[in-house]
């Protein structure tokens, strides 16, 4: 396999014209004759240079409505053949098939004419076939053929013909072919991904899972395994599509911790007013709402001070000056929001080592996504947690009825609840977490722990009494026994929001009548593993 390949002959067409006339002027300049289709044909002749149509070239016209054009043995014959074997050069001298040395191709845009939410048959219309082709055709004769898929690549191959006296070397096609099949393949995947949803089909014999990639990591979780960070291409708000402001690159552990609370904050309607949500370790370790976003923070700090030392803040409205300067007093990794003003972005500059993400706006959390897990020598897929429940799906179960303002807490715990791994359990008054206790093996061990950390708060706070004492607790799902109930009675609850569906709900309701406590059943749980 030959290191430098000449480039004498090359075969544009795109979709995406960026960039397409100084790639067509930079080849030109190095004597490369250009051939083209449709649209691309016209940008490049509009722009003074000389161009050969591939229908000249094949003797057929377009036809079809261009669905037929490049799929012919003189184009493909060109890039596929072997300039190494005399068979192959035979073979093309006999039929007068030239060499097609460079292929840059990007496809219709198919993703694009999805997401605008187009009909059936424009989604069809828009599935490249002769572009794939020839993508495939020149990355399987990288030997030779250079190909090109994105924008990002055209400088570096007029750099290698500058540096090559008008060739290629074999490290660059290499690394673009195997850049071309990934494309290839992520076009596929949008296209079968896409066609199942429209069939209704929900599990699909074969599944595949694309990605672009964004940035290197530092390492993964820990120190020793490596890591990257790759796009879907979906344009939810969020981590993946936010402007970062400042600070160093955000760690895999940031990612995965701002993404857990933006999604969280997301669950409370800015139109009701601010909330903010503190991570730690994908958990929250404080979740509020208040008539200022000052307050709102100072309420969910409040929830766990210490957790909240190097967690990440995420807020549901745009971050303002007062709040930036409590935020700085403490150590933050990571705050992301629907925006900032200007004067909050001065108090953060002077915080080298903290990150700022803005967005366009908040997730919709009710929105159909799938997601993904990896397990030994599989996937698991299923759709996100987006269940909602509100006033009218609550069934009050005990002989006690919550209050207007215990219904509000319990919906608010109960929305936190969703997003705290499990065994969940959530302490709430007065809209602000007051003791989260997450991922126990027992239910009643997050109660006693959610408990406890409530009271050391206290303590910390000088309060007489634990934050917990008049309080609306949420389970993520159903008591098993009453144990872990009449913990968060003795804890000072006096209200429980849970799923119910236990063999002893019986037995849990008449525990909570007799502690004088007023439980309400969701019919749903959010397990988060």
């Amino acid at each position: 396999m030959t290191n430098l390949a000449p480039l004498r002959r090359a075969l544009l067409s795109v979709s995406d014209k960026t960039g397409l006339i100084e790639l067509g002027k930079g080849l030109a300049a190095h004597g490369v004759e250009l051939l083209s289709t449709g649209g691309s044909a016209k940008a490049l002749r509009d722009a003074g240079l000389k161009v050969k149509d591939v229908s000249d070239v094949t003797g057929f016209p377009e036809m079809m409505d261009g669905r037929v054009k490049t799929l012919h043995p003189v184009v493909h014959g060109g890039i596929l053949g072997r300039r190494d074997l005399e068979t192959h050069v035979a073979a093309m001298d006999e039929h007068q098939i030239h060499p097609i040395d460079l292929v840059v191709v990007n496809l219709y845009p198919f993703e694009e004419t999805v997401a605008k939410g187009a009909d059936f048959e424009t989604c069809i219309e828009n599935i490249d076939i002769g572009g794939p082709a020839m993508i495939r055709s020149a990355a399987k004769n990288h030997a030779y053929v250079c190909v090109v898929t994105d924008v990002e690549d055209y400088d570096r191959v007029l750099n290698e013909l500058d540096e090559n006296d008008g060739q290629t070397t074999l490290a660059l096609r290499q690394r673009l072919a195997q850049t071309a099949y990934a494309r290839t393949a992520a076009y596929d995947t949008a296209v079968s991904t896409w066609m199942a949803a429209a069939i209704a089909d929900e599990t699909p014999r074969r599944r595949s899972f694309s990605g672009t990639f964004k940035q290197v990591m530092r390492y993964g979780e820990n120190s020793h395994q490596s890591a990257a960070f790759y796009t879907d291409g979906t344009n939810r708000p969020g981590v993946a599509t936010a402007v970062q402001h400042q600070g160093k690159d955000l760690s895999y552990n940031n990612i995965n911790d701002t993404d857990a609370a933006f999604e969280l904050v997301a669950e409370f309607d800015p139109a009701d007013g601010p909330a903010v949500a503190i991570i730690k370790h994908a958990n929250p370790c404080g979740v509020a709402r208040g008539a200022t976003l000052l307050e709102t923070y100072q309420n969910a700090f409040d929830c766990d001070r210490t957790s909240a030392f190097g967690g990440i803040v995420a807020m549901n409205w745009p971050l303002d000056e007062e709040t930036a300067k409590a935020i700085a007093e403490i150590f933050t990794e990571v705050v992301i929001a629907p925006g900032a003003s200007d004067e909050a972005k001065a108090v953060f500059a002077a915080k080298k080592n903290l990150r700022l993400l803005t967005t366009e706006g908040l997730p919709d959390v009710k929105a159909p996504i799938t997601t993904y897990r990896q397990v030994a020598g599989g996937m698991l897929v299923q759709d996100k947690d987006t269940g909602y429940v509100g006033m009218d799906d609550l069934r009050v179960v005990t002989k006690k009825s919550p209050t207007s303002a215990q219904m509000d807490d319990l919906l608010f715990a109960w929305k936190v609840a969703k997003h705290v791994k499990s065994n969940a359990i959530v302490y709430v008054k007065d809209k602000a977490t007051v003791g989260v206790g997450a991922g126990q093996m027992s239910r009643l061990d997050s109660a006693l722990i959610a408990a406890r950390k409530a009271e050391r708060m206290a303590e910390a706070m000088g309060l007489s009494e634990p934050l917990t004492k008049g309080s609306a607790v949420a389970s993520d799902a159903f008591f098993p026994f009453a144990d872990g109930l009449m913990e968060a009675a003795a804890a000072g609850a006096t209200c429980v929001i849970q799923p119910g569906g236990s063999m002893r709900d019986e037995e849990v309701i008449a525990a909570a009548d007799e502690a004088g406590i007023a439980m309400v059943f969701t019919g749903m749980r959010h397990f988060r593993h």
